[in-house]
Formats: C-alpha cells, sequence, structure tokens
C-alpha cells in the first residue's frame, strides 16, 4: 500500500507538531500502522503504532505521555501529534504499515512492517 507521509518542519523545544501518513487504496483499515524514525547516524528506531481499529496503541518509552497515535479510516489517514518536543525527537519520522490488523510481536521492529513511506522531517530547535 502506498503511503505518503507529510507535516514535518521545525519547532521550537516545548512545542507541538502534527505529521500524518496519507495510504492509498480500499484496504486501509486492514492494515495495523506505525511510525518510525531515524536521526542522522542512528538507527530507524519505533516511535508508535496502533492497530486496525485504532483501539490498542503503543508507544516507545521515550514519546510515552507526549506523542500520541491515532487514525482515519475513513480517509485512511494516521497522525502522529507530538506535544512537548525536544531536541532529541529531531529525525526525518516514517510511517509504515503492516499487513496484519492487530499488534504482533513485531510491531516494535522495523522488519514488523511491510511497506513504507518515503519520510518527514521533523526539527526540534533548543
Amino acid at each position: 500500500v502506498p503511503l505518503q507521509a507529510s507535516g514535518g518542519g521545525l519547532v521550537q523545544a516545548g512545542g507541538s507538531l502534527r505529521v500524518s501518513c496519507a495510504a492509498s487504496g480500499r484496504t486501509f483499515s486492514a492494515y495495523a500502522m506505525g511510525w518510525f524514525r531515524q536521526a542522522p547516524g542512528k538507527e530507524r528506531e519505533f516511535v508508535a503504532a496502533i492497530n486496525w481499529s485504532g483501539g490498542t496503541t503503543s508507544y516507545a518509552d521515550s514519546v510515552k505521555g507526549r506523542f500520541t497515535i491515532s487514525r482515519d479510516n475513513a480517509k485512511n489517514l494516521v497522525y502522529l501529534q507530538m506535544n512537548s518536543l525536544k531536541p532529541e525527537d529531531t529525525a526525518v519520522y516514517y510511517c509504515a504499515a503492516a499487513r496484519y490488523r492487530s499488534l504482533s510481536s513485531q510491531y516494535m521492529r522495523v522488519t514488523g512492517y511491510d511497506y513504507w513511506g518515503q519520510g518527514t522531517q521533523v526539527t526540534v530547535s533548543s
């Protein structure tokens, strides 16, 4: 399923930003979705995941309480609302789709996803 991430930008520390991921096709609700990020010189890391209905979510410890993942299956969109941003949140943010509805045991791994968007840059200034 083609994915297109958008909404990145430059924000000051303590600020908020919402990134979005648009999916093409009629089977969006069949996929669990995830957000990952990759900072320069670092490996891609898990940020958040959501099951097909939005009823189950999971977050990395580093963003828990600050970020919220959600989805709108009618619009084929998944969102990542980021509050209280820190300079260490600076990275390229990627959305990903997995061919299972529930969060599998692999949902925190890059290899647990089948489709990836192109990424959107988020820069948090101090």
